[in-house]
């Protein structure tokens, strides 16, 4: 197959991924659309040489560390101290799954399974394919595709448990509405694309007329780049994912670098085309019988890691005071993050609203949560979770 014939392809996957999941509204992701088609496509004809023809391998892998730059300027100091009580939750959320699937998954399913089952669970693509990486280095096939199945099966569990969470939470707050409270502080409904200044500005602002496309990858290369060399330095203790991501974080706020940089550049689309390759090749491996033998270890992963979710979920609402609904509904947002945060909290708000005031209320009191914990956990924890687990694995 040619480069250009394989391109097409995958485009066309994308493609429809993302039509079923607007479609849908985000239930069938666009991520589980896909690896369905790639899984039985590669069954079925499609040649498993695929994602080799198309000759973006080896460009997926040198583009990472420029996403993972603009991951970083996507999630602001200020968010994060305004629902620090959100950020506490996620995180210890994505912790305690990780350490129930540990300490409980690996008796049950074994290590191999257990540990790299943490970076679907507690996050999105990049700590999945940080385990990937592992796991391909170890050479456990098997392995590849047990990690693709959690990432693309993980909003069926997420999304139903926070819709049903939010619902609650949806009706409480109309309640308090109709008794008579009105929102103290309006916030945009929409505040994950308001940007806002950097905490601490080193370098000066480039002027507009100056960013243009090129300039602002070149500035997301050259702080991805200096990420993976300090990474190496520091003789890989710091995985180099991971330290891209905390640049970018760093460099957002020292003013070096625009927020969501790839965004103004035009180049995030491109980017993400190129991302999900390494994650849906390992497909091509997965055969009928391999699947099926997943379908246990798969349930268990999810049903291991949820049982520590719920478990903090619970006491985070003791220790601060919001309800069990609120904190369950922020601490599955690792299973699906932005934009499924975004989508479930206007359907409830317009579902649980009978005035445009009562969704704005409803809206205000759950939103802001729902995206922090989104970018916190798929954005940033995961990812560095990943980073110390791929070290046990």
């Amino acid at each position: 197959m040619s480069a250009v014939t394989a391109l097409l392809v995958i485009a066309i996957v994308y493609a429809i991924g993302d039509f079923v999941a607007q479609k849908t509204k985000a239930i069938f992701s666009m991520l589980f659309v896909s690896g369905i088609i790639f899984m039985v496509g590669f069954w079925f004809g499609i040649p498993k040489t695929l994602f080799e023809d198309a000759v973006i391998v080896k460009f997926a892998i040198a583009l990472i560390p420029m996403l993972m730059v603009h991951m970083g300027t996507l999630m602001k100091l200020k968010d994060l101290k305004e629902e620090w009580k959100t950020v506490i939750i996620a995180l210890a959320a994505i912790i305690a799954a990780s350490a129930a699937l540990f300490i409980i998954g690996s008796p049950l399913i074994g290590k191999d399974f257990a540990v790299p089952a943490a970076g679907p669970i507690s996050g999105g693509v990049v700590a999945t394919l940080i385990m990937s990486e592992a796991a391909k280095a170890k050479g456990l096939d098997t392995v590849l595709v047990f990690l693709t199945l959690l990432l693309v099966l993980q909003n069926f569990v997420g999304l139903p448990i926070a819709s049903f969470c939010l619902s609650r939470e949806g009706r409480r707050l109309r309640a308090r509405f109709l008794g008579g409270e009105t929102v103290a502080e309006k916030k945009d409904a929409k505040s994950e694309t308001v940007e806002g200044k950097p905490a601490w500005r080193i370098f000066p602002e480039t002027p507009k007329d100056l960013q243009t496309p090129f300039i602002l990858l070149m500035k997301a290369m050259l702080v991805g780049w200096l990420a993976v060399f300090v990474a190496k330095m520091l003789g890989g203790v710091i995985n180099s994912f991971v330290m891209a991501l905390f640049f970018g974080i760093i460099f957002y706020e020292a003013g070096l670098l625009e927020n969501k940089i790839l965004d103004k550049a035009n180049a995030t689309g491109l980017a993400l085309f190129a991302l999900l390759v390494p994650i849906f090749m390992s497909l091509n491996k997965a055969t009928p019988e391999m699947v099926l033998s997943l379908i246990v270890p798969v349930v268990i992963s999810f049903a291991v890691a949820l049982v520590g979710i719920v478990i903090v979920a619970l006491i985070s609402s003791k220790i601060f005071k919001y309800s069990w609904e609120m904190c369950l509904a922020v601490s599955v947002c690792c299973l699906f993050g932005f934009p499924g945060t975004f989508i479930v909290s206007q359907e409830v708000a317009n579902a649980m609203g009978e005035t445009p005031e009562e969704r704005e209320f409803v809206l205000t009191g759950i939103l802001p949560k729902m995206l922090v914990s989104g970018f916190t956990t798929v954005t940033i924890a995961s990812v560095f979770l990943a980073g110390f687990l791929v070290k046990l694995f």
